[in-house]
């Protein structure tokens, strides 16, 4: 069993919790950009959001990857955008992994928020297509690492002089 570590450090160790899917089966590129979208979002909304992805109901903002991509109906943040679904589809896995680990923990779900999200290219599956003359060409797949860290907020309490 490989060991791996995550990229955020320094969290509080009784208020967060952390879930990972290593080597999955989606774009590095779209992963990316859904991550982006959905840190800072609270933990209900986040899932809200990944589910409309899915079915196409609402667009994920596309800001670095974007030459040559049409504008999207309903978007607040950009004008470009996609519905990546198979990348949300497994990031939606691993917010969900991370939330059976928030109540395994004993957190609070209904104040949880997503304060780091990060997608990362893994390994390369390295194949080949074959070609006339006995040639081949090389069919890459790039894997891809996702990270999910939950935190649980502090209450707003109201206090009254």
């Amino acid at each position: 069993m490989p060991k791996f570590g995550y990229s955020v450090t320094g969290l509080d160790s009784e208020r967060t919790v952390k879930a990972s899917s290593r080597e999955i089966r989606i774009s590095s590129k779209h992963a990316r950009e859904v991550c982006k979208t959905i840190t800072g979002m609270r933990l209900d909304k986040a899932k809200r959001f990944l589910s409309q992805v899915i079915v196409k109901k609402q667009p994920v903002p596309f800001r670095r990857f974007i030459k040559k991509l049409g504008h999207r109906h309903g978007m607040q943040q950009a004008m470009v955008g996609k519905y990546p679904v198979k990348a949300a589809k497994g990031i939606l896995k691993v917010v969900q992994s991370a939330e059976g680990n928030a109540e395994f923990k004993g957190l609070d779900i209904e104040r949880l928020r997503i304060i780091h999200a990060s997608a990362y290219p893994g390994m390369k599956v390295k194949r080949g297509i074959p070609r006339a003359f006995g040639r081949s060409s090389p069919k890459n797949t790039s894997l891809t690492h996702v990270e999910i860290v939950l935190e649980e907020m502090e209450e707003k309490t109201e206090e009254y002089a």
